[in-house]
């Protein structure tokens, strides 16, 4: 039986070295949040598949000779001095771990200028994160470079049980992508085996990113939106909040949707984490918006203050523990219902605007100017006027920026559907509904949505109260087998929102087609049904300009 004993203190930082780089993407993480820490709006990363090589370029603060002497020595680090400061992390890195890990992975070495100083210094490190030789004089720029070459040269068991090249490359682009969104300020450059590879360009949000990483998607797919966050806490006694917020990118459910929840994100203070609680509140919040097996395209941005939060959870930092959490998921539901609400457009700034944009074009003498769209389906009912009913199935309505095509159906269904959910009323009904081929399953479905029913012979079933919408329908005893059907009572009360909705094929008069937009435009999705249909063909001005190959639009 062995004994136990201490391990080499070499042993233990190879073991923690090994915990915080354990491929390429784990190496531009650590040098990327190093170099955002230090202030950068340029970043430029350059990776070398085949010898396992990082060079992470920044204009940032820079670090004077002092410091570049000890930067790769185990646990040495600028942004916390005390345990207390564990509470207070503003800064995307704090352990003191990457740089002495890296050294003892690979062949490390440190170019840095700080902002103050005439000339900059470089500076090689060994295994144990110390000087090689002296600091050098070098001409670069303000800022640093750091060059990490042969990753994992010295340990033949990590370097071949690596991913493939393609698998560590699609690591390394999700890595970098993140990172952008999650700090729209800065520009990246990123090579890739002596190619250009990427490159991002700085925006003022997640979502001006988001269409540069992914081409099919336009700035009109995408909504975004910031919320102040007021903590209940705060609100019972009265203290300022500090500037929590949330701010939400989120692509339009009748315009964008993806296979895979790949680009369901969640940014906490400055870097995307895991956090399955948060990420399955915004599924939930989006089910009913989208068409079944698909899922939202949505970026939720916390700001929170760092009292409120634990990282010292993950060596990777891609966790954190999150005081009154069920608090920040009830604000989130009602941050992504507001989202989903297309902010009121003033007419008179549109046209404005877009005579404006006219005339630079005209000035350029290039082609017509399309603005980008932006479907306002929650305008004041008074700036929109219904004009006629189209195939007895859709209703034109003029608005103050273009046309709207409706579909009459799936309207007043989302209509029918946000009202039973908000007020889900049954009641009795004096000449029961019989019901057969509905299995016991079934039968204890509709029971847990309210329904008293009770059998009435074999295979029959008798209901004795009903969905205050269903009561009097021609086809309730259809409707309420196909609700039996549905294991969630969501989707339940769905269906009979869908079969109680005014049917494609019915003539509307022009009241009713007035009342029932009206209707749609208060509801909290005015995109889709809540099968994920689309509901409204947005046709702008500026569409209907190209079309007849109008140069001018005139203001009205």
């Amino acid at each position: 039986m062995s004994n136990i004993h201490t391990l080499p203190i070499e042993v233990v930082h190879l073991i923690a070295a090994g915990e915080v780089i354990d491929s390429l993407s784990a190496v531009v993480r650590e040098l990327a949040e190093n170099a955002i820490d230090a202030g950068a709006t340029r970043i430029v990363i350059s990776i070398w598949t085949d010898s396992l090589s990082v060079q992470v370029s920044d204009n940032g603060c820079g670090m004077a000779i002092a410091d570049l002497s000890q930067a790769a020595t185990p646990h040495t680090t600028s942004k916390i001095a005390k345990a207390e400061d564990l509470q207070q992390i503003t800064s995307l890195g704090f352990r003191g771990e990457a740089l002495y890990s890296l050294a003892q992975l690979a062949d490390l070495s440190i170019c840095s200028r700080p902002r103050l100083e005439p000339v900059g210094y470089q500076a090689h490190y060994g295994e144990m994160g110390n000087l090689l030789t002296s600091p050098k004089v070098v001409a670069i720029a303000i800022g640093t470079v750091v060059t990490v070459r042969n990753l994992f040269a010295r340990y033949l068991n990590r370097l071949q049980s690596l991913p493939s090249n393609s698998q560590q490359v699609r690591k390394l682009q999700l890595q970098i992508q993140q990172m952008a969104i999650a700090n729209p300020q800065i520009n990246w450059q990123v090579n890739l085996d002596n190619r250009e590879w990427m490159t991002i360009w700085a925006g003022e949000n997640a979502s001006e990113i988001l269409t540069q990483i992914i081409s099919s998607i336009q700035p009109y797919d995408l909504a975004y939106k910031e919320f102040a966050l007021i903590p209940q806490s705060l609100l019972s006694n009265g203290k300022e909040t500090g500037g929590e917020k949330i701010s939400i990118t989120l692509g339009l459910p009748d315009r964008l949707s993806r296979r895979r929840p790949d680009w369901v994100k969640v940014v906490l203070n400055g870097r995307v984490i895991n956090f399955p609680e948060i990420e399955q509140t915004i599924l939930a919040s989006l089910e009913r918006t989208l068409p079944r097996n698909r899922f939202p395209v949505c970026i939720v941005n916390f700001n929170l203050p760092c009292d409120r939060l634990d990282w010292n959870r993950h060596p990777a930092k891609s966790e954190a523990y999150v005081q009154n959490l069920e608090e920040l998921k009830s604000q989130l539901k009602e941050c992504i219902t507001d989202a989903l609400k297309v902010p009121e457009v003033n007419s008179q700034n549109l046209y404005s605007n877009a005579t404006k944009d006219l005339l630079r074009t005209a000035e350029r003498k290039t082609s017509y100017l399309i603005p980008a769209k932006r479907e306002n389906f929650n305008q004041p009912s008074s700036n929109l006027k219904a004009i006629a009913q189209v195939l007895d199935t859709y209703i034109l309505a003029e608005h103050a920026g273009g046309l709207w095509l409706v579909e009459q159906h799936v309207a007043h269904e989302r209509v029918l559907f946000e009202r039973i959910e908000s007020q889900w009323q049954i009641v009795t009904i004096e000449q029961p509904v019989l019901l057969n081929q509905v299995t016991e399953e079934g039968v204890e479905r509709l029971q847990d949505l309210g329904l008293e029913i009770e059998a009435f012979g074999n295979d029959l079933w008798a209901v004795r109260s009903l969905p205050e919408i269903l009561v009097g329908h021609g086809d309730c005893s259809l409707i309420l087998q196909e609700m039996s059907q549905q294991d969630d009572p969501t989707m339940a009360r769905a269906t009979a929102a869908c079969r109680s909705a005014v049917r494609n094929g019915t003539k509307l008069d022009l009241t009713t087609i007035r009342d029932l937009l009206s209707q749609w435009q208060q509801t909290r999705n005015p995109h889709t049904c809540p099968h994920g249909r689309p509901i409204c063909l947005a046709i702008d001005e500026s569409d209907l300009a190209r079309f007849f190959r109008r140069n001018w639009i005139i203001s009205k």
